[in-house]
């Protein structure tokens, strides 16, 4: 059984806390913690193995090290941009995303340094012009925050 969705409230009118952050999306309870269903593009080999392992998180990227999720499962799907003609599939993930640093222009001073100040999630909110696609975008330091769901097979690129 999946944790309900409760109604969100707003906190702020700067939207400087993790509750204001994402208007659009109410906030799950998953153990107690404010969860939020997301998704991951990947191979399906590396989507079993992730099942089996928990996630790698990547080194550097837009947001510095951790792991990339996104609330779409439309730009989930358009990952990883080459596969080699390798077969693809979604991850449908709950990510517990904890005290959230919201991105939202580039060279922002925390840019890719916020894990370093308490921070559990970076989060760039949509139409920011930080992604060309203008879709949202986070990542996560640490990998325990992150529950797999389900895998979904890609047959967008196979």
């Amino acid at each position: 059984m999946f944790p309900t969705a409760v109604p969100m409230m707003p906190c702020c009118p700067c939207c400087m806390y993790t509750e204001c952050f994402f208007v659009n999306m109410q906030p799950m309870r998953h153990n107690g913690r404010k969860s939020y269903i997301m998704y991951h593009g990947t191979t399906l080999q590396n989507a079993l193995r992730i099942m089996n392992e928990g996630f790698s998180p990547s080194y550097d990227g837009m947001l510095g090290p951790g792991v990339y999720v996104t609330r779409s499962f439309e730009k989930a799907s358009h990952y990883p941009v080459r596969s080699n003609g390798e077969r693809l599939a979604v991850l449908k993930l709950v990510v517990r995303v904890g005290k959230v640093k919201r991105i939202d222009y580039q060279g922002h001073p925390l840019q890719k340094t916020w894990f370093r100040f308490g921070y559990d999630t970076a989060w760039v909110p949509p139409n920011c012009g930080m992604v060309n696609s203008g879709l949202e975008e986070n990542c996560v330091y640490d990998p325990r925050r992150i529950t797999v769901l389900e895998v979904i097979p890609n047959n967008r690129f196979w």
